[in-house]
């Protein structure tokens, strides 16, 4: 008899003060959740569509004890002029040499590749960053 009078008691007295509480707190969960994911996507967004110039390490060969060669694919404005940044590091991560490499091709994707002139043998060649050139 109690479950037949706890169903025919809710539609008569309305919800509960904790019914009210939690729903509240539903919705505004499921707002701010959704205003989250809004800021994040529009971050997002805003930061792949700023990057004016990307670039991908493609391989490096490694020349000499003195010199190693980098082979990198850039994406780009087709008016946009470009730099990128390499660095070499020896077998025990040490820094043994780094070049800026320039892409002034009026073309959207430019292939290059670029010698990098080393203190000792290299083992790795890594891509630091590419960027937008500034200046004339």
């Amino acid at each position: 008899m109690s479950a037949t009078g706890e169903k025919s008691a809710a539609p008569r007295y309305g919800r509960s003060a904790d019914a009210r509480a939690d729903r509240k707190l539903k919705i505004v969960g499921a707002v701010l959740g959704a205003a989250m994911l809004g800021v994040t996507a529009w971050f997002g967004f805003s930061y792949v569509t700023g990057q004016k110039v990307s670039g991908e390490l493609i391989k490096f060969k490694v020349v000499s004890d003195s010199a190693t060669e980098a082979h990198l694919e850039v994406r780009k404005d087709a008016g946009t002029r470009g730099v990128c940044t390499l660095l070499a590091q020896a077998a025990d991560g040490t820094e043994v040499g780094w070049k800026d490499l320039s892409f002034d091709e009026n073309r959207g994707r430019v292939d290059k590749v670029g010698t990098i002139r080393t203190t000792q043998r290299a083992a790795s060649v890594e891509l630091i960053g590419c960027k937008a050139a500034t200046g004339g």
